[in-house]
């Protein structure tokens, strides 16, 4: 029996959990800037993204959407963009090649997140936008959720995360943000 020629590691059915978060834009009309919200956990005193398990028959990009509604309030879609990928256009064989595609709704981001004991949680990572003029809707945290959300200047809210790895799903969220007004500008 042979084993692949790449370093593997696997996890079976039971010793994995799929999460999914977001990075969730707005555009502030007032002061013409692009925020990006973030969650303060109120008994830990930190600052994080948005994220949460995938429900049972639940797709991914739906899991994003939903946990970032119920930990911000906000109601939300997932944003098109300009972005790198290494997945392939239906039926094309690209094998290892990046592409920069327009409008594709794919992670931007994953996360494997070591939580003992042989199990692993997986957090893949969108980015988000709130349409204009969408208000905040209380009550939609769980009920063991403690969070209070609040909308940053994005550069503003890098630097008050918590945590490093956010820090760089944002600081990613943001350049394919403006890369792809850039793009859409030259267009």
């Amino acid at each position: 029996m042979s084993v692949s020629r790449y370093p593997t590691q696997q996890y079976l059915a039971g010793r994995f959990v799929i999460s999914a978060g977001s990075v969730l834009f707005r555009h502030n009309l007032t002061t013409k800037t692009l925020e990006v919200c973030i969650l303060h956990h109120r008994t830990t005193d930190e600052w994080l993204l948005p994220k949460g398990r995938k429900d049972q028959g639940e797709t991914i990009e739906q899991a994003a959407m939903r946990e970032t509604y119920e930990e911000t309030g906000y109601p939300c879609n997932l944003w098109p963009l300009r972005i790198p990928t290494r997945a392939p256009a239906p039926g094309v064989n690209n094998v290892h090649a990046v592409q920069v595609v327009e409008g594709l709704v794919e992670p931007i981001a994953v996360t494997v997140r070591n939580i003992g004991d042989a199990r692993v949680k997986i957090i893949f990572w969108y980015i988000s936008t709130v349409e204009d003029g969408v208000e905040k809707v209380e009550g939609s945290q769980m009920e063991n959720e403690n969070f209070e959300s609040t909308f940053f200047e994005a550069r503003d809210a890098v630097e008050r995360l918590t945590f490093q790895g956010d820090r760089d799903v944002v600081n990613q969220a943001i350049d394919i943000v403006m890369d792809s007004r850039k793009a859409s500008a030259e267009a």
